[in-house]
């Protein structure tokens, strides 16, 4: 079983965090929620997270893929944390997905991850930074590799999706598609 870790920071983006979460799940991936610290987590609307461990504890575990939601200041607050960028970068070197949405891309891209890759992310956040080997999209996910971007709250379920066929294949991702009734 694959399994993916999902860093929750206070003032995360509770639709983006959730929504993976869930559909991750759904899709039979081992879903670890860690936050920060043994808070419980405030997302940025008021909705209180209880993420399964810390991030301490969970640290040196193996990840298939690390996963960070976004919001504010969410984004920032994984951005501060040096824990996060030291995970995101041994993710890479072990060749493993990272993956980033919404204002979170720009924790990637201090990570160093989007060096030379396509990426996206809400409009304003990755533009500001200095990135001249980066190029931005407009799209809704972005998938350059082993690192994967999307663009916001509203792309989350696209973004989830995308995850679910990249970690266990294009069926699963159809059937678990199917299940959500989205409109075609």
């Amino acid at each position: 079983m694959m399994k993916v870790l999902i860093p929750l920071a206070q003032g995360c983006e509770e639709l983006e965090a959730v929504t993976l979460i869930d559909l991750l799940r759904r899709g039979g991936v081992q879903v670890v929620t860690a936050g920060l610290d043994e808070q419980v987590v405030t997302a940025s609307r008021g909705t209180r997270l209880l993420p399964d461990a810390s991030l301490d504890k969970v640290f040196q575990q193996e990840f298939d893929m690390v996963v960070l939601p976004g919001g504010q200041p969410g984004a920032d607050n994984l951005n501060a944390d040096p824990r996060i960028h030291a995970l995101l970068k041994r993710t890479a070197e072990r060749g493993k997905v990272t993956a980033a949405i919404c204002a979170a891309p720009t924790v990637l891209a201090n990570t160093g991850l989007l060096a030379g890759k396509r990426a996206t992310g809400y409009p304003g956040f990755l533009d500001k930074l200095d990135l001249p080997t980066t190029t931005l999209e407009n799209q809704a996910v972005v998938v350059d590799g082993r690192v994967v971007t999307s663009k916001g709250p509203g792309t989350a379920m696209d973004f989830a999706l995308a995850l679910i066929e990249i970690l266990v294949g294009r069926k699963t991702r159809k059937e678990v598609e199917e299940t959500l009734q989205r409109p075609v």
